[in-house]
């Protein structure tokens, strides 16, 4: 295993990490976001109003994007099992 194909397969899981992740994580800024913005213009500071829009738009995104999300891994995981063979020169 070269230096390079190291780094290259490194960079390869980073980046597959960060597409997964990142629709979740956006949706839960955006709504906290929201919420935040809710809660300093009528100065209501309920603790459960910030997490249950929260906790329901991440699933609605995990529904949603479900499909593409394991499109994604599976292209990974079916490129990294393919390069076992030249590992093993």
């Amino acid at each position: 295993m070269t230096e390079e194909f190291a780094i290259q397969f490194l960079t390869d899981a980073i980046y597959t990490t960060i597409l997964i992740a990142s629709p979740i994580l956006l949706s839960a800024l955006v709504v906290g976001f929201l919420i935040g913005v809710f809660q300093a213009v009528t100065s209501i500071n309920e603790m459960t109003l910030t997490f249950i829009p929260k906790i329901i738009a991440v699933v609605i995104v995990l529904i949603l994007m479900l499909n593409w999300m394991m499109n994604i891994l599976l292209t990974f995981t079916i490129n990294t099992f393919n390069l076992i063979p030249t590992l093993m020169k």
